[in-house]
């Protein structure tokens, strides 16, 4: 007989639910340029997670399910050979509790420059710094998600990291001041 009873694993499930949910979604939706195909990827994730007892130590449990999220999302673009990106008005409507117009004013703009910068870096970098800044990952934990060595993606990110600095710097309307 299981130590966990039916309940103890109801909470868990729905505590990785309520733990990953979003940034999945967040996730899978910069893959596939698509909310709702976002989140059938991310539902999908879930049911395999449940179907196939993935990884339950936490430090494992949130690289496994990016990586199963990953998989899915590219197994969709290359079904559906369809790349295309959230636009700026959809990603900014995700955000909530910002603070007062003039803050969000100057973060918009510096966010404009970033995201910009970020535009021009290829999808290696860009993917390897979304998991990086946005998730929060480990060097190691990306490398299990994409499948990169862990040095590859510390030389992404400090090579997509120098690239954005030398864009914002050159940037009109830059001060030059650091």
């Amino acid at each position: 007989m299981s130590s966990q009873g039916p309940d103890d694993k109801t909470a868990c499930i729905e505590a990785v639910i309520g733990r990953y949910e979003r940034p999945l979604m967040r996730y899978a939706a910069r893959i596939t340029g698509d909310l709702e195909r976002a989140r059938d990827i991310v539902q999908d994730t879930f049911l395999r997670f449940l179907s196939a007892g993935g990884p339950r130590e936490d430090d494992r449990l949130g690289p496994w399910l990016f990586a199963v999220c990953r998989n899915r999302a590219l197994d969709v673009l290359r079904k559906e050979r369809r790349m295309s990106r959230l636009s700026e008005a959809q990603s900014d409507a995700q955000a909530s509790g910002e603070p007062g117009p003039p803050v969000i004013a100057e973060r918009r703009e510096v966010l404009g420059s970033v995201m910009a910068a970020l535009a021009e870096l290829s999808e290696g970098q860009q993917e390897v710094i979304r998991l990086k800044f946005q998730n929060g990952f480990s060097y190691r934990q990306i490398a299990e998600i994409t499948g990169l060595s862990v040095g590859n993606v510390g030389f992404l990110i400090h090579t997509a990291l120098n690239a954005i600095r030398r864009k914002l710097r050159a940037s009109p309307g830059s001060t030059g001041a650091g």
